[in-house]
């Protein structure tokens, strides 16, 4: 599952099982057993083992219904039984059989609750007997009470989508979603993630549509009534929470790993489209299956994008189910493709979650981290290191947030609905752990003991610990210690680092001071110290004996820079105490992204008029990697950073030459806040340009430099617009409002919900910008900057864009009062913009 949960970035020691006694403020309590503490949330007892589920279902398009016959084939799991409770929630039950050979005998049950339906066998049976039990069942969707999550919106199990027909702007559709426990409401089960069972569904429908779901197409037939059906077979087992139904008309895009089938089903207008939005799914099922030494496990691989999906995507095996945020058109694929982690993700879940599957929701991490740590994998192999540690700190920085996520074990027994496992602790901080454990023991142990969990786990359950036996078989280590802290543990270390050299004795103190409350945490840590050679000694020194750790360092010549963490993998919030001279040969000296980047932002915060800060910026600005150019050029469009002469003249070449293409928007962005040069013929070129985020950035600068002539060209680039071009066009919209409007313009903006209303922000504040009562202004600025505050991280440039338009707001009132010194409306409308903005 590829999680969409936006509002969570938007929006500003272990315990065992038997009783302990802990020592706080020097009195003794009692722990309680944790099976016995409240919301403890065991891994579901094993009665009955499911072996076989064969289904056979029509659509009722009109009723949003689906009938349907079950044939599910069990065994007692250990203990002798006369009971089967099944899972199937709100649907209507017609009969309930037990087969024998080519007859059925009818059994007695109870549906008391509408969720578990409760069966009295003929007999009790013991575990080496099998059961076959038939269902006959209307599925009632609709009419089924549940409750989504932050991360999946809903969860009824089975969707139509525009049944009949009546949105002309959408598709007919039918597509299912299964996690958490869901396809209960589809069809008869055991709900549960420890359940395995193969599986047969055949599904009728109108013959102009296709279907997919699990394992293969092994027949089709065609019926009299204008109707086609398709039986798909899945001869290896797997959890029910991963079938799926999918049906609607699709064009099938054909590409192929080695000799599996894999198929991307699209609405026909994407055809020309969806291998560049999927093409690389062979390269990844290569490099997937070479890294972990398990070949693709399945039998072929498909993806179809369903409308109106309740999340971002779902790992049903052999058969992901993509949201409609995976469509994009050939001038967004121009920009980069933004949904390919989300395919990365979603099929290394193939592996993670589905060939090997979390024995409970508690212990969501060997599906979720894992699945998430392979975007990282992905991007280190397809596009370098540099963009790997990017991604990496984005991510950390996403889970770090959100405040309650320090609060969270990673697996957690204790929580109030299983939907609250899908957060940035599962996910985020699960995948930073992973990249820890990696580099503690190494790529050929940690992927080997990959490989050693998938092997020895495969078509089964597990659970962290079975993760951790697997690393210790192959690398021979304890890492019990790692797993306490990391897996069973919350929290993430807080330290500061200072820096100490003792010229006469030769040695550099490098004190860690750990200062988050309530425990310690012991950990490796690599330090590189670079000699006036600019050449670096790495070692590794322990962490966390004590609060405050002293690693002694002798040297021959006093270091220039020393690197704590160089690969810079620590999951840590880190207070680094350099001096000024040290941060500059950061800047010159790292080796990677991180290293430049950290440098910057404190630089930036400390900006000096000198040579050696100008030429920094210079240096920076033709990195190899267009991430470093990027960050440079973000901070310049903030206005952290100064646009000095000799930078300014290389970002005038960069809006012609620069080769990444949102790079290339964000010089346009920085020269539009410059007042060095009029661009305006630049931006007017710019606008036709087929980047969506050049185009975009055109426009946007058009627009500061000349509101008019933008809204005049403006209709010239409307067609079709996406991305940065679409939120440009959004400032135009607000610019054509009249402010004799003021009231409903705002109190519409205030009526949008947060992600509409965040995507609109910056087309209020050029709004309130042509304010001149100041009352009104501070009212439409203040609902302006009260959404942008709300901004955890920089999401989709969000706080980038819109600090950027409040800095060119306060400059433009600082120009005209040089003119105007008097102007009391322009005094205070910058005093209000100084204060409430904070920048």
């Amino acid at each position: 599952m590829f999680k969409l949960a936006i509002c969570g970035l938007l929006l500003a020691a272990s315990i065992s099982g038997r009783a302990q006694q802990a020592g706080t403020n020097n009195k003794t309590v009692a722990i309680v057993p944790i099976s016995a503490q409240p919301n403890y949330r065991a891994t579901p007892e094993k009665i009955w083992n499911l072996q076989h589920t064969r289904l056979d279902v029509r659509f009722d398009y009109e009723k949003q219904r689906m009938p349907g016959k079950a044939w599910l084939t069990l065994q007692p799991h250990f203990y002798p039984s006369a009971m089967l409770q099944l899972d199937a929630k709100g649907m209507f039950i017609h009969k309930v059989a037990l087969v024998k050979g080519n007859n059925m005998l009818p059994l007695q049950y109870s549906y008391p609750d509408s969720l578990q339906l409760h069966i009295t066998l003929d007999k009790a049976y013991k575990r080496n007997e099998q059961v076959n039990i038939y269902i006959e069942y209307t599925a009632r969707p609709n009419e089924v009470k549940v409750k989504g999550s932050l991360a999946i919106t809903d969860a009824k199990g089975l969707y139509f989508i525009n049944p009949v027909g009546k949105d002309s702007t959408k598709p007919i559709q039918i597509w299912t979603q299964g996690e958490t426990e869901a396809t209960s409401v589809w069809c008869p089960t055991i709900d549960k993630t420890n359940q395995k069972t193969t599986q047969e569904i055949t599904m009728t429908v109108p013959a102009k549509f296709v279907t997919l779901s699990n394992g293969l197409l092994v027949k089709q037939i065609k019926n009299n009534d204008g109707t086609r059906s398709d039986t798909w077979k899945m001869d290896l087992p797997h959890s029910p929470y991963l079938f799926f139904m999918g049906v609607g008309d699709f064009a099938i895009i054909k590409d192929k790993y080695k000799n599996l089938a894999v198929d991307y089903y699209v609405e026909p207008k994407y055809a020309s489209v969806a291998k560049g939005i999927f093409g690389e799914t062979p390269a990844m099922m290569q490099f997937f299956s070479q890294l972990l030494g398990v070949e693709y496990p399945w039998a072929k691989y498909a993806q179809m994008v369903g409308q109106d999906y309740v999340s971002g995507a779902m790992e049903n095996t052999t058969s992901t189910l993509h949201g409609a945020g995976a469509y994009q058109n050939a001038r967004q694929l121009k920009d980069g493709n933004s949904w390919e982690i989300v395919v990365a993700h979603e099929l290394f879940h193939q592996w993670f979650g589905n060939l090997v599957t979390a024995e409970s929701w508690s212990n969501l991490t060997v599906n979720e981290s894992l699945a998430d740590y392979s975007e990282y994998l992905w991007m280190e192999h397809r596009y370098g290191k540099d963009r790997a540690l990017e991604y990496n700190q984005e991510a950390m920085e996403s889970y770090l947030a959100q405040p309650t996520n320090s609060s969270k074990h990673l697996v957690r027994f204790q929580y109030a609905d299983k939907e609250d496992m899908f957060d940035g602790v599962s996910y985020q901080k699960g995948g930073r752990i992973l990249n820890m454990l990696r580099q503690y023991l190494g790529d050929s142990a940690f992927f080997k003991g990959l490989n050693v969990y998938l092997t020895t786990n495969k078509f089964k359950n597990a659970e962290a610990h079975q993760l951790r036996l697997a690393m210790e078989e192959v690398s021979g280590k304890d890492l019990n210690w790692f797993f306490d802290q990391w897996f069973f543990g919350n929290g993430h270390p807080k330290v500061g680092i200072h820096y100490q050299f003792i010229d006469s004795a030769n040695q550099l103190n490098v004190i860690v001071e750990q200062k988050q409350k309530d425990k310690l945490f012991y950990f490796p840590v690599e330090i590189d110290v670079y000699n006036n050679n600019n050449e670096a000694e790495r070692a590794t020194f322990w962490i966390g004996k004590q609060a405050v750790d002293t690693i002694r360092i002798a040297y021959s010549t006093k270091p220039v820079w020393v690197n704590v963490d160089p690969q810079k993998l620590m999951l840590w919030e880190k207070d680094n105490n350099q001096d000024d001279a040290m941060w500059i040969a950061q800047s010159t000296l790292g080796k990677n992204h991180l290293d430049k980047t950290e440098a910057l932002n404190f630089l930036a915060k400390n900006w000096k008029a000198e040579p050696a800060y100008a030429a920094i910026a210079e240096k920076l600005l033709q990195d190899p990697y267009a991430g470093t150019r990027k960050a440079l050029l973000r901070l310049m469009k903030r206005g952290s950073m100064p646009v000095l002469a000799t930078a300014h003249a290389l970002i005038e070449k960069m809006v012609v030459s620069e080769p990444d293409l949102p790079t290339r928007a964000l010089a346009i962005d920085v020269l539009s806040m410059s007042t060095q040069a009029d661009h305006e013929n630049l931006f007017v070129k710019a606008l036709t340009d087929s980047s969506y985020s050049v185009a975009g950035a055109a426009l946007e600068s058009l627009a500061r430099k000349n509101a008019s002539k933008a809204i005049a060209l403006a209709p010239q680039v409307e067609k079709d617009a996406k991305g940065r071009l679409e939120a440009s066009l959004k400032i135009i919209e607000y610019l054509k409002k009249d402010v004799s409007d003021f009231t409903t313009v705002l109190a519409d903006y205030r009526k949008l919900p947060m992600f509409d209303r965040l995507m609109s922000t910056n087309g209020m504040l050029y709004f309130a910008n042509q304010l001149k009562n100041l009352n009104d202004f501070k009212k439409a600025t203040g609902s302006a900057i009260e959404a942008y505050k709300m901004l955890r991280i920089d999401y989709m440039g969000l706080q980038t864009n819109i600090a950027a338009t409040l800095r060119w707001m306060i400059a433009q009132r600082q120009t005209a009062l040089l003119v105007d010194p008097d102007n009391n409306v322009l005094k205070d409308q910058l005093k209000y913009l100084q204060e409430k903005a904070g920048l």
